[in-house]
């Protein structure tokens, strides 16, 4: 199986050639100094920003500004909270703040609200499209949304899974969440002409996978062996169809799509219950955000390669991660001298002998 996105990682320093901030090292330590910047991140629903984007950003940070402090806030999933958190590190003295907003309608008053005093914002890995931010970096989410549909479709047509009364269930991410609204485009492009029909299709309110497992649970009452897949926008709402398959009886489950390459969704890869995912390791963009908030504070104007919602943007391009390059991927591919996960931590359990057949061994 071939991905539909080309893998192009940068590390940190290229990162840095990308937006063309060589100079911004030297520069940040005069212009910059002892500077407060806020990172601000949505839920944890999904382990990625426990474990690799904030990670990521801090690395990025000291390498960039020694002396600079990072305010980490997590919102865990409530938009009010994200509103407490913003205001908070406002009266801490931020003068950068990255922000991946739980609400994005309602993050363009926070974005007014720091500009309006001199705050820098960017807008990290969900637009925040009624109000232009001074940057966005993320990856290429309407890309990602077709890669993981055309990946399923071409696994189904190559399994020979008929097309005639058959269809597919569309699990989507939250409604507030305008990243979900680009990978839903995404899927949607990605299915168009494809033969199989979208029984039914359900945003995921806040990406909470117990309320994908409900919905997905009451899907396969209705329609039964008329699923013959699921496009699910993460890992997170992937994991909540299996379960649903699971409970219900279904042997096999049909294959099932994911985003983010979290741990458990990989093993679930690797257990051979979600077909694919998406591997986008967050500490590059992570990484990038923390140059172009350096750069912003220093005067710099950080190199865009597209403007998107009015906003200077720079986008990734992940890769789509199945069982047969998941060892590729993930466990060979190195960022920042590190794999983006160790068969250590992937093989553990009963996932062990699923990690022989893809001949990964710890």
């Amino acid at each position: 199986m071939k991905c539909q996105l080309k893998c192009h990682y940068l590390t940190t320093s290229a990162t840095a050639l990308a937006f063309g901030i060589l100079g911004v090292v030297a520069a940040s330590a005069a212009m910059v100094s002892d500077a407060k910047v806020a990172f601000l991140m949505p839920d944890q629903a999904s382990t990625r920003y426990e474990q690799h984007d904030h990670p990521g950003f801090v690395a990025e940070m000291k390498k960039l500004c020694p002396n600079c402090t990072v305010l980490y806030q997590n919102a865990d999933g409530d938009a009010s909270r994200q509103q407490q958190q913003f205001n908070s590190v406002v009266s801490q003295g931020a003068k950068a703040i990255v922000i991946d907003p739980v609400d994005s309608t309602a993050a363009a008053s926070l974005v007014k609200q720091a500009q309006a005093q001199g705050i820098k914002i960017i807008a990290y890995d969900r637009p925040i499209p009624s109000a232009p931010a001074d940057y966005y970096v993320s990856f290429n989410n309407e890309g990602i949304g077709k890669a993981i549909a055309q990946s399923l479709v071409e696994h189904l047509k190559a399994s020979k899974v008929p097309t005639a009364d058959v269809g597919l269930l569309e699990v989507n991410g939250s409604p507030t969440d305008a990243a979900a609204g680009l990978i839903k485009k995404g899927i949607h492009e990605g299915l168009e002409d494809s033969g199989y029909a979208t029984l039914a299709e359900y945003d995921t309110p806040e990406w909470v996978p117990a309320k994908a497992q409900q919905w997905v649970s009451g899907q396969i009452s209705r329609f039964n062996k008329k699923i013959v897949g699921v496009v699910a926008a993460n890992d997170g709402t992937g994991g909540g169809a299996v379960a649903a398959f699971k409970a219900a009886g279904v042997d096999p489950v049909p294959p099932i799509t994911g985003n983010d390459a979290t741990i458990a969704g990989l093993q679930l890869i690797i257990a051979g219950d979600e077909y694919n995912t998406i591997s986008k390791p967050s500490e590059i963009v992570a990484g990038a955000a923390a140059d172009i908030a350096v750069a912003l504070l220093s005067g710099e104007t950080p190199k865009a390669e597209m403007t998107l919602y009015d906003t200077p943007s720079k986008l990734f391009t992940p890769a789509v991660v199945t069982a047969d390059n998941l060892k590729a991927e993930i466990i060979d591919k190195m960022i920042n001298g590190k794999p983006i996960q160790t068969a250590a931590e992937l093989c553990t359990g009963r996932y062990a002998d699923g990690c022989k057949k893809l001949g990964i061994t710890p």
